[in-house]
């Protein structure tokens, strides 16, 4: 949410979405119902009582309602469709759209923990879908009606694909206005200093996670500030700390001297009042499908899966590096070869650059992409080795004067990496993963950075849609790591679309 006096960033033409969900957020506080809960006057905006008196964001409910209506309008566009397939009656068509979102609701994907929240919210989605599908169905073999087959076969299939659609239209938008400040939970952190400094160093990381620490809670603190977030007490003053800065979130870091009683307490002291308390555990760059919770003597214990590298997973990346290298090679050999005619009249030298790189499990090999340097680039390295940006290992210049012009035009979308298409097609490389490095990199490597060799290196990855050249070293060693413990089919497909977007935005790309 944004505060007083800030000016918030771009974002996207003003939809009827973009523009409720920013009159809400920017809207003043029913202060009536946490005053009632913590007995004392709050400050903040955009957070009104429920009839149950629970404390709700409000855009939250906004949020959830244009979803709604998203899913209603598909599911409608649905039946049309099939009355276009086959003649269905009104009544019939009308019918489709509030059984549909009867069926969401059903299968829980409406609830706040999901909607907007991670990949869960797409399963409940297509797993309350299938179970409509099946239901239509045995419906349609029972009665042997031709408008229950059309509904089968037409009216469910897209009105479960036009909802899928329309969640990921949600979402983004959702995650457009988080960037701009907007449209997040406010947060209470209770824990050490060093914890409660690494989560907001995380959180504003990923502000599209939709967390924003507004105060801490310390047993013992050397400041008053936090990374920035004010220091309102200790944990015992967690409630009075809350109905201050207006928090509908406590979150309890790792290394906190909170007991498990203190804990229980806190719970009970919250019920009722729509706070959610989250618990962050000792773990960083853990995706949530290799968590799971045991409950061990009515005590949950938190379980880690190893990484996997092998088994379905791994044939079903090959299937998706080699099918998209191929397909991608074919629709854009015209680009090319265009991209080929442009390097070799521009600046004497070959077309392609090769340049040795090390691969997965160490083995090196040649990587191609399109010359953008003039052909003595290598030649001249140490003359503006003295220019290098960067605070790692690697070698970058924003303003590198061995650029040659067409060069700077296919770096700025990133044109020259399409040659890696064919590194990819001779299994050299993925369509995903960490960046490929160079010899005298990989030689710097610390024990933990090595990890990055355990997969194919990719053309795109985590560190192509998070900034690529803007990242610093630590950042980028950070989500390769990341990708490497946590690497799946949809986290692969996700990256390949945020890539796209990130290509055409031109974001850190020089």
């Amino acid at each position: 949410m944004s505060e007083p006096g800030r000016t918030v960033g771009p974002v996207p033409p003003q939809t009827a979405l973009v523009t409720k969900l920013r009159a809400v957020d920017a809207s003043d506080l029913d202060a009536a119902a946490a005053a009632h809960r913590f007995d004392r006057p709050v400050g903040g905006a955009g957070r009104a009582p429920g009839r149950d008196g629970r404390i709700r964001p409000r855009w939250r409910r906004r949020y959830t309602r244009w979803v709604v209506v998203l899913d209603l309008l598909a599911a409608l566009g649905a039946a049309y469709l099939a009355n276009r397939w086959r003649q269905v009656p009104l009544a019939v068509i009308l019918s489709v759209p509030p059984v549909a979102v009867f069926a969401f609701t059903l299968g829980r994907t409406y609830e706040h923990r999901f909607l907007g929240h991670g990949s869960e919210e797409y399963r409940r989605l297509v797993g309350s879908g299938t179970v409509l599908l099946a239901l239509t169905a045995t419906t349609a073999a029972a009665v042997d009606s031709g408008v229950m087959r059309t509904l089968t076969l037409v009216a469910v299939p897209v009105a479960v694909a036009g909802s899928l659609l329309a969640h990921l239209l949600a979402r983004w938008v959702l995650h457009d206005l988080r960037r701009s400040g907007l449209c997040h939970q406010r947060a209470v952190a209770i824990g050490s200093e060093r914890s409660i400094a690494e989560l907001v160093r995380t959180v504003r990381r990923d502000p599209t996670g939709g967390l924003k620490v507004v105060g801490a809670c310390v047993s013992r603190a050397d400041s008053e500030r936090i990374e920035g977030v004010p220091v309102l007490g200790t944990p015992a003053d967690v409630l009075g700390a809350m109905a201050e800065q207006a928090a509908d979130t406590v979150v309890l870091t790792a290394w906190s001297d909170v007991s498990q009683e203190d804990l229980r307490r806190l719970s009970w002291d919250l019920e009722g009042t729509g706070v959610q308390i989250m618990v962050a555990p000792r773990l960083t760059e853990v995706a949530a499908p290799r968590m799971h919770v045991r409950n061990v003597g009515g005590m949950p214990l938190l379980t880690v899966e190893e990484p996997e590298f092998t088994g379905l997973r791994r044939v079903a990346k090959a299937c998706l590096d080699y099918s998209g290298a191929a397909a991608g090679t074919v629709v854009l050999l015209p680009v090319f070869l265009l991209i080929g005619l442009a390097v070799r009249l521009s600046s004497p030298g070959p077309v392609l650059f090769r340049q040795r790189r090390i691969g997965k499990d160490g083995r090196p090999f040649s990587m191609h992409k399109f010359r953008s340097m003039y052909a003595d680039a290598e030649e001249r390295l140490s003359q503006v080795l003295e220019l290098n940006e960067s605070d790692g290992v690697m070698f970058k210049i924003r303003e590198d004067p061995r650029i040659t012009p067409v060069g700077r035009v296919i770096r700025r979308y990133s044109l020259d990496e399409l040659p890696q298409l064919l590194d990819v097609l001779l299994g050299r490389m993925s369509l995903v993963g960490p960046r490929p490095p160079l010899e005298q990199e990989v030689a710097r490597y610390e024990e933990d950075t090595r990890r990055r060799l355990l997969v194919k290196p990719g053309i795109t990855g985590l560190w192509q849609v998070s900034g690529r050249s803007d990242l610093t070293w630590e950042e980028t060693v950070r989500l390769d790591l990341s990708y490497v413990e946590n690497w799946s089919f949809g986290l692969d497909l996700s990256i390949i679309f945020r890539t796209i977007r990130a290509v055409l935005a031109r974001e850190g790309a020089y």
